[in-house]
């Protein structure tokens, strides 16, 4: 049976100029490299300079998607994009990169889905394609935690950074089964009633402020592990294969002790990770796309990869997806 699959042709992303290595937070907290390592596998991050936006960061990313898949902005049908720190209110950052773009046509539109929302958007860009409404989505996940940070709280600042990236997904034809490109299956789960374990404290109804994260941050790690490990298994079991078939892991970048411990859960090996972790700490919503377009930028992965997605943020909001390279 022919069926339409949302099939990646793009990839790519972006990171901000300024380089923030784990000893420039002793300056300010007491806090060590050892110990920030030890505790998160984090070693560094970038941070967006002063004015530069989270739509700057998700332009660059969009351009180098763009250039990879031999397509222009006119050639977009649709751009979702995944954030937690927009540009403004309203409208949305993703209407702001389609002009920077150029594109004049199609529809644009934000996710807020915390470090889940690439999750959201890519299961969002696929429904889009399947069900015919859109042929070429741009999905993009972007953000500038950096303005968000209390720097006074050594268990939240010293574990985000800034970034984006970007996934180009097409309308192409399959045969209906685990041996197609394209997305193959996705899941999504959130429980509104963990909404004090990760949040920001401030908002445009409640305070009228920006607001500072924060997070327990033990208790985040206990739904981690488990919430991860379970929806991976459902999108597996929804595209009709196992954790053998699984090329690579792209987890949410978030821990590396969270990483370790989910894939473990699994019945995977590290080998099989992709980690960039320890160069961009947090990115939220950009963390997988970045992790994916870096992990191609260095040739490991390959056409007809089976990789598998998943990320737990915010709400709590978690998900995974099978995508066939």
């Amino acid at each position: 049976m022919t069926v339409t699959r949302a099939v990646a042709v793009g990839v790519g992303h972006y990171l901000p100029e300024r380089v923030v290595e784990n000893a420039e937070f002793e300056k300010t907290l007491d806090t060590s490299d050892e110990w920030i390592r030890s505790r998160s596998g984090i070693e560094r991050r970038h941070f967006a300079a002063e004015g530069q936006l989270t739509s700057d960061l998700a332009l660059e990313a969009a351009k180098m998607a763009l250039k990879d898949a031999g397509l222009t902005a006119s050639d977009l049908d649709a751009i979702v994009l995944a954030t937690s720190t927009p540009d403004q209110t309203f409208p949305s950052t993703a209407s702001k990169l389609q002009a920077a773009l150029g594109m004049n046509t199609g529809f644009a539109f934000d996710i807020q889905a915390v470090c889940a929302g690439f999750i959201y958007a890519i299961s969002t860009a696929n429904a889009l394609i399947v069900s015919g409404q859109a042929e070429r989505v741009l999905v993009i996940g972007a953000e500038t935690f950096s303005r968000i940070m209390d720097w006074s709280d050594r268990s939240t600042c010293v574990l985000f950074g800034d970034g984006a990236g970007a996934l180009i997904l097409e309308a192409r034809q399959g045969n209906g089964d685990s041996a197609d490109q394209g997305i193959l299956s996705t899941d999504l789960q959130s429980d509104g009633r963990y909404n004090d374990l990760l949040y920001v404290d401030g908002g445009v109804s409640s305070t009228q402020t920006t607001g500072v994260l924060r997070m327990q941050g033990q208790e985040v790690f206990k739904h981690a592990v488990g919430k991860l490990a379970q929806t991976g298994e459902i999108a597996l079991e929804r595209a009709g294969v196992t954790v053998d078939d699984v090329t690579w892991v792209i987890p949410h970048q978030a821990n590396l002790r969270i990483i370790k411990r989910t894939v473990a859960k699994m019945g995977l090996t590290m080998d099989r990770v992709v980690v960039t972790v320890q160069d961009h700490g947090n990115t939220s919503a950009a963390s997988i796309p970045l992790a994916l377009s870096v992990a191609y930028q260095r040739g490991q992965i390959k056409r007809g990869d089976l990789l598998l997605m998943e990320g737990i943020g915010g709400g709590l909001a978690w998900g995974a997806a099978t995508l066939r390279w």
